[in-house]
């Protein structure tokens, strides 16, 4: 089965560097088979016949073991991935004009409900909940206005993983090969 593992908060000022070449290295001496990284943002897609639960496991453990710093890791099976490049409106991109970023949640705490407890200011951003993840969209103009930028004070900002629209499309047409 294909799989992609999202890193949270690797290569990112003082975060834990993790080389992707060294990545792809690691996850292929614990098993892991056709490993393919996807920008320096811990983005991984890979076949395995494990379940998402021991794939986390795994990538968790070897990960800190050659690191020495526990990595957060978040398993989604490709058709995960798509059904949430699915639900995100044709329309929305990111671009000079709007940002749409993508929040993968970590099953802990991916409910529907988490959308109505983010400090936003919602008459600037649409934003939905759908497949465990939580989708947004701002214009640029209401950026500040928004208040999005306060989801890291949210007590489930550590539990969630947000990649750009582009990035979130992408891993899902390469989830399908393309």
């Amino acid at each position: 089965m294909k799989f992609v593992a999202l890193l949270r908060g690797i290569n990112v000022g003082k975060s834990v560097q993790v080389p992707m070449k060294e990545l792809k290295t690691l996850l292929e001496e614990i098993g892991l088979r056709d490993v393919v990284t996807y920008l320096n943002s811990g983005n991984v897609l890979f076949e395995s016949d494990l379940d998402s639960q021991g794939l986390t496991q795994a990538i968790g453990i070897a990960l800190e073991s050659r690191f020495s710093e526990a990595i957060p890791v978040l398993v989604k099976t490709s058709s995960e991935i798509m059904n949430i490049r699915d639900a995100i409106p044709t329309e929305w991109k990111s671009d000079k004009f709007e940002q749409t970023y993508v929040a993968y949640l970590f099953r802990e705490i991916a409910t529907p409900e988490l959308v109505d407890e983010l400090p936003i200011k919602r008459q600037y951003v649409e934003i939905k909940y759908a497949h465990e993840a939580i989708i947004w969209n701002v214009k640029r103009e209401n950026y500040n206005r928004s208040q999005i930028t306060k989801i890291i004070a949210h007590p489930a900002y550590g539990r969630m993983t947000t990649r750009n629209v582009n990035t979130a499309r992408k891993l899902a047409l390469l989830c399908v090969g393309q």
